[in-house]
């Protein structure tokens, strides 16, 4: 209608202050508060809690505010230990305690369950950690210049502007420690970080990887060139300044964007992969690699992997999305033979390197699409009794579903990174005959609102 104003413009202006009574938390851990009706969120707030707040956008639908002073606090609330979390990007929900971040979580699996899903399927508390901080095998710290100073930190929430920090508190010390060593020494050698805005600097990342059981210690230096002033300077000082470290690798991104990682690698000094273990078998992680960040909580999570496959010796499984084999290897110990796709060839090429190092003859890895790989395994006579899917937060894929619908094997484990998409492909494979009765959320990122959780879906 000619001259109608939206909800928005009718009840919240941006720049307005409001006084709010917080209602939920969305997926992402933001407040939520309702004005007759019409959302607004509101980082750093909490279920029960009543605050002012400042209107920073106001949409026709939803609205999302800053917390300017809270009149009410919930039970829930801590006081969050990083000096800089309140401008970082990197965690959620330090405000919130650490039993409430495990009811939240178990919450949001259930609501998309019920939501999404459609499904009647109870979801497990949480399994959390006994120690929720210094949990992440790798970093990858952002460097820059500001005022004559290198900074490493992580990005200012919704910016590129870097959030210099001395220590992050869920980073594993070792690797955290690295960090400022080497940001030091770019210092004296006079290294200058890249500059998104001039394209100017040799520096853009600072990255670590820490095997947990092996103790070694990997330092990838991503760089704009091959080649500039002082680097073989850098490298000798950070052999002898920087405890544990095994390996010290160069990886080039020239390209103006904002992914991490170039296309080559090189080995500077030391090993050109570090070692892990994860229930007893030994992993070779490259600077490249796709590999858990959590070490602790993935012991836990591939044990429910491993307990819902339910193994005997018998099987044949398949592993869609195995990456560089951690879960197939795992299955392997018990199954008669186990299957692994994976996309990217480099994950694949390191998936057989491992099954060699594990002496483990019983697994098959291919490279490509598990939605193009499995239907051809299926045609070819390759039927698995259990196929397990651990997809990126997108989910599997669509010809995937109908694949294993068609296939029929016993069970699917499920092992997903976004309960929203774990909630929708659980729809599916229920139409197509299959019933899950619990759903077991694992906290692999304690401090923020990810969640992992799996189930085990059973042909009826």
């Amino acid at each position: 209608m000619k001259g109608a104003k939206s909800m928005s413009t009718e009840l919240v202006k941006k720049n307005d202050i409001i006084d709010v009574e917080i209602e939920d938390l969305t997926h992402d851990g933001n407040g939520v508060a309702k004005i007759d009706g019409y959302p607004l969120f509101i980082p750093n707030t909490l279920p029960g809690e009543k605050a002012s707040v400042r209107v920073v956008k106001a949409n026709k639908k939803y609205g999302f505010g800053r917390l300017e002073n809270l009149t009410q606090t919930s039970p829930e609330r801590v006081e969050p230990p990083c000096e800089v979390y309140a401008k970082c990007g990197g965690c959620s929900l330090q405000h919130l305690s650490y039993d409430g971040q495990l009811a939240f979580k178990q919450n949001q699996g259930a609501q998309n369950m019920k939501r999404i899903g459609k499904l009647d399927v109870e979801v497990k508390p949480t399994l959390g950690m006994e120690m929720p901080f210094r949990y992440r095998n790798k970093s990858q710290v952002p460097v820059g210049y500001v005022n004559g100073k290198i900074q490493a930190g992580f990005y200012q929430k919704r910016s590129h502007d870097i959030i210099d920090m001395d220590t992050c508190l869920i980073h594993n010390r070792t690797g955290d420690d690295a960090v400022q060593i080497v940001r030091r020494l770019l210092e004296k050698y006079a290294i200058m970080p890249y500059q998104e805005e001039t394209g100017r600097g040799d520096i853009r990342h600072i990255m670590t990887r820490y095997g947990k059981t092996s103790g070694e210690l990997m330092i990838v230096l991503v760089t704009t060139r091959k080649k500039f002033p002082n680097l073989t300077e850098l490298v000798a000082d950070i052999q002898k300044e920087v405890p544990n470290i095994a390996s010290i690798v160069q990886n080039i991104n020239a390209a103006k964007t904002n992914v991490i990682m170039g296309e080559t690698t090189r080995t500077l000094w030391g090993k050109e992969m570090i070692t892990d273990t994860i229930h007893g078998i030994h992993f070779a992680i490259s600077a490249k690699s796709f590999y858990q960040v959590n070490p602790e909580q993935t012991e836990v999570l591939y044990q429910e992997a491993l307990d819902a496959a339910g193994l005997t010796g018998d099987e044949i499984v398949i592993d869609a999305y195995c990456g560089i084999g951690s879960i197939s290897l795992c299955l392997a110990k018990n199954a008669k033979h186990v299957y692994g796709v994976e996309i990217v060839p480099q994950a694949i090429i390191d998936a057989k390197a491992n099954a060699q190092l594990n002496q483990l003859d019983n697994v098959t890895f291919e490279t490509g699409k598990a939605e193009e790989v499995i239907p051809n395994w299926y045609r070819s006579g390759i039927k698995a009794d259990v196929l397990v899917v651990d997809p990126p937060r997108k989910g599997c894929d669509e010809k995937l579903l109908e694949t294993i619908i068609d296939m029929k094997p016993k069970k699917v484990v499920y092992v997903s990174c976004n309960p929203a998409t774990l909630a929708r492909d659980m729809q599916i494979l229920t139409a197509g005959g299959y019933t899950a009765k619990t759903v077991q959320p694992v906290d692999m990122f304690p401090m923020t609102n990810h969640i992992e959780a799996v189930t085990v879906l059973e042909l009826q």
